[in-house]
């Protein structure tokens, strides 16, 4: 039993015989869409026999999931259309009946994991998805506080990426002046592992904590903020990679025109002896179109310094006009379909409550109620951060089927 479907947007054109589709929760425009992509595959994959190509080459790499999953999707469906059609028959005898019983539940249960797996196969990767990238710790509102929790912040973060085996450095670890060097002012963690970014791009945004000082003696809940901001990271030679992430391509996301950054040798400030009052090793670079500013004082080489703050400037330089696309995005989206949004950095993101014992994700609506567990880096925090996956993968499909129901709109119309 097979559905025959008339769909202009088909790629077989004309009616094709899709599987009628049991009720897995897939949309049918991804649906449609997967079947343009697995189309797109094919035709690829037989112009690459014929000869190599590196671009065609690398989509094909890029479809390939969609098409293994849509297989899986379909070859389940046409199971439970045919295992029903067997059930339907009076001459199927009780042992034949049982079985295909059985069977047809096992993958009614599975279609929901497979559809859940071809949405997820369908969403573009993130550009800076497969780069190492740098965390930036920052205190925002609520004073002392806030920079003690930033330093709490900033541990928390190393022993997690230490747990995965990512390799955490840190690049930058400014502390207050004062008789406590817990209360951190400006931290970056580099992150050298490859898909760093993409592990990291959860925590962009703005953590609260609600507890009560050490110096409260009303035992009052003070709130404090905390701002997280994870930033694609790049080799130090460009050569070699793709044109959107290669900095000495001037039609890089990451390429800066040297002319339009101030570059300002400072002496270090803080702890650290004759060093310190002799020595110009810190380094401010001001990129001048944006007012993006970036400070390193850590190292005690000026060139150290410098090759760090061009890391980070990039990074920085880099996310904001890749936010920036987004934005354009967003917008173009809330004017065509309205409600289409998106949470960025300057979102409040999580809560951590201290009395409680318990971490928020106000974007996923996850709640642990293990904060030590969280703090710590360890599963706690993991199931959070997998939590907000679910979340963007979803909202992502949304954007997607919003997008594509759009274009079909637009089709109509003309």
């Amino acid at each position: 039993m097979e559905c025959e479907v008339e769909d202009s947007r088909s790629p077989f054109g004309g009616l094709y015989a899709y599987p009628a589709a049991a009720d897995s929760g897939l949309s049918p425009v991804l649906l449609t869409r997967a079947r343009l992509l697995a189309t797109e595959h094919v035709k690829l994959s037989e112009k690459l026999a014929e000869a190599f190509d590196a671009k065609v080459a690398k989509r094909v790499g890029e479809i390939a999931p969609v098409t293994t999953v849509l297989k899986e999707w379909d070859s389940a469906n046409e199971s439970i259309i045919e295992l029903k059609s067997l059930l339907e028959q009076p001459e199927t005898d009780d042992e034949l009946r049982s079985l295909a019983i059985e069977d047809l539940d096992s993958t009614r249960e599975a279609l929901p994991t497979i559809s859940d797996r071809l949405k997820k196969a369908l969403i573009p990767r993130h550009p800076f998805a497969d780069l190492p990238c740098l965390v930036e710790i920052r205190p925002g509102a609520g004073g002392d506080e806030a920079g003690l929790f930033a330093f709490e912040m900033l541990r928390m973060y190393m022993s997690f990426c230490s747990r995965r085996g990512l390799r955490p450095t840190i690049l930058k670890q400014d502390v207050e002046d004062g008789a406590s060097e817990d209360r951190l002012s400006e931290g970056v963690i580099e992150i050298e592992a490859d898909g760093a970014y993409d592990i990291m791009r959860t925590e962009s945004g703005v953590h609260r904590v609600q507890r009560v000082p050490a110096t409260e003696t009303k035992g009052r809940t003070h709130t404090s903020a905390v701002s997280v901001m994870v930033l694609p990271s790049f080799p130090e030679s460009g050569s070699g990679a793709d044109n959107a992430l290669n900095f000495e391509d001037p039609n890089s996301d990451y390429y800066i025109d040297p002319q339009e950054v101030r570059v300002e040798k400072m002496r270090a400030s803080g702890a650290g002896g004759q060093h310190v009052n002799k020595t110009e090793s810190a380094i401010r670079l001001t990129h001048i179109p944006t007012g993006t500013v970036v400070s390193m004082q850590d190292e005690r080489s000026q060139h150290s310094n410098r090759r760090k703050a061009w890391q980070v400037l990039r990074a920085k330089i880099a996310e904001a006009r890749q936010e920036a696309r987004e934005q354009e995005l967003v917008q173009l989206r809330r004017g065509a379909m309205g409600g289409v949004a998106r949470m960025g950095r300057g979102d409040k993101i999580r809560t951590y409550n201290y009395g409680q014992s318990r971490c928020t994700d106000h974007r996923s609506g996850t709640t642990i109620h293990n904060l030590d567990g969280v703090l710590d880096g360890g599963d706690g925090l993991e199931t959070v951060m997998e939590s907000v996956r679910t979340w963007m993968a979803d909202r992502d499909v949304e954007t997607m089927v919003a997008e594509e129901l759009l274009k079909e709109e637009k089709t109509k119309k003309k």
